[in-house]
């Protein structure tokens, strides 16, 4: 059996199964070296005389006992666990005649000191290592009050050995914290350089509706006097855009405060997803679209009312290159570019669509965005499919999924990256207050969901 496959067997064990096989094995050494094996002429240490008798044989069964019930407590009642193998050290020492502890028998409390250094706080280590270090110091503190001689090398041994296992767990406990540290501090940036880039994208958003106002009053300003029918249909646009810009920033601010007030939550959820409640409505009314169909109206905007005409019109992105401030009605410019990177992304319009908030739909267009160029850069896919689901009228439905590396691209695809895409997306979809899942599929390949609440007032175009 290789150590691969004999790793998970060995995680098995828990701490108190390795304590009680360091004192049987203890126990087994003991006895072998006080018979004689083949090739011997005598055993290499002399049996006491204790050790042969009712009584010696019970000395050595009671701290076997001692031993084992330690090793049971071990994980619950560390503390206690440890009394119960120093115990067994010092009982199954008396019947062998010895002049200190042997190694043997504090096996078991060095496998002890170790895992008390991993899993417990400082001071209840430190608090075991001088219970151990005093134990068999007093054992010969208690030989020498009687007159008997002691073994100061074994016993320094006994000691070594037990310090050596102690600061081995204390250095165990000290990586993991640090690499949970680390592992927490970089989860932590993620989720803020994705609130920075949401902020950036929050005052872009900002800023182009102001625009549009800007334009739209510069408009009724014009043909107020004139065409008062169209300085009307203006003043309903500004109205229009101003308040869902007012709303927007409503949310994202109530957002961040409720956000700020519970904690950061990418803490918890750093690089394993959590579960949540992902409603996905019955697939009616499909109409899949590839690079080559075309994209529904862009969602979020109100078109310019006829007074508007002597404003300069909207300059036209090339194909291959996505807008500025993206959405929904981008997706399909996002699968041209994606296809030209060798992964074809077909997109399906589930529903009516309808006209989104600005927030909502450019937060739409970057979770799709992120989760098909992880496709690219880690999947091996060579296709994925997009979901975008309007059936729910409280809610927008997203969802990105891949069946997994296609032949021959696994090498090509296993680009690196740093792996913090998904708590990102969570924290853009936690600030809308929506649902994310994010696993793999039961068949193979990958699958992202998103479900973000719509305020009140959206409707079916």
């Amino acid at each position: 059996m290789s150590a691969a496959q004999a790793a998970p067997f060995l995680r098995k064990i828990t701490p108190g199964g390795w304590a009680a096989l360091a004192w049987l094995a203890g126990l087994l050494f003991t006895v072998l070296l006080r018979v004689r094996l083949p090739g011997q002429e005598k055993a290499e240490v002399l049996a006491g005389v204790v050790i042969l008798r009712w009584d010696g044989l019970t000395m050595l069964a009671l701290a076997t006992l001692l031993a084992l019930r330690g090793s049971l407590l071990l994980t619950r009642r560390p503390g206690t666990a440890l009394g119960h193998l120093l115990g067994s050290a010092v009982v199954g020492s008396l019947p062998l005649g010895v002049t200190a502890i042997p190694l043997a028998q504090y096996l078991a409390v060095d496998v002890a000191l170790y895992a008390i250094a991993v899993t417990r706080p400082h001071h209840e280590s430190d608090r075991a290592v001088f219970l151990g270090l005093g134990t068999v110091a007093g054992y010969l503190a208690v030989r020498l009050a009687c007159g008997w001689n002691v073994g100061t090398t074994t016993a320094l041994a006994v000691g070594l050995t037990a310090a050596v296992a102690w600061l081995l767990g204390r250095a165990q406990r000290q990586t993991r914290e640090h690499a949970e540290q680390t592992r927490l501090r970089i989860a932590e940036q993620a989720v803020t350089a994705e609130r920075l880039r949401i902020a950036r994208e929050m005052h872009d958003t900002v800023a182009h509706s102001i625009g549009i106002v800007a334009l739209q009053a510069g408009a009724a300003r014009r043909v107020i006097d004139n065409r008062p029918d169209q300085a009307r249909e203006a003043l309903a646009a500004i109205e229009t855009a101003s308040r869902e810009t007012l709303a927007g920033l409503r949310r994202m601010l109530g957002a961040l405060r409720t956000a700020d007030e519970e904690g950061n939550g990418a803490k918890e959820n750093g690089s394993r997803g959590s579960a949540t409640d992902h409603r996905t409505a019955p697939t009616t009314d499909h109409r899949t679209t590839h690079a080559t169909s075309g994209a529904p109206a862009p969602s979020g905007t109100s078109p310019l009312p006829k007074g508007a005409a002597l404003t300069k019109p909207p300059v036209v992105p090339k194909p291959s290159v996505l807008p500025e401030m993206p959405g929904l009605a981008a997706l399909d410019r996002l699968a041209e570019t994606t296809a030209a990177a060798g992964v074809r992304v077909a997109v399906r319009w589930t529903g009516a669509p309808r006209p989104l908030p600005p927030d909502i739909d450019l937060s739409a267009f970057r979770l799709v965005q992120e989760s098909v160029t992880n496709v690219v850069r880690h999947s091996g896919a060579d296709r994925c499919t997009v979901t975008v689901d309007h059936s729910d009228p409280e809610a927008l439905a997203l969802t990105v999924e891949d069946l997994g590396p296609a032949p021959g691209r696994e090498r090509e695809r296993s680009g690196g990256g740093s792996g913090y895409g998904l708590p990102g997306m969570r924290e853009r979809v936690g600030l809308l207050h929506g649902d994310f899942t994010a696993g793999p599929r039961p068949g193979g390949g990958f699958r992202v969901a998103a479900r973000l609440p719509l305020p009140s007032g959206v409707t079916s175009a």
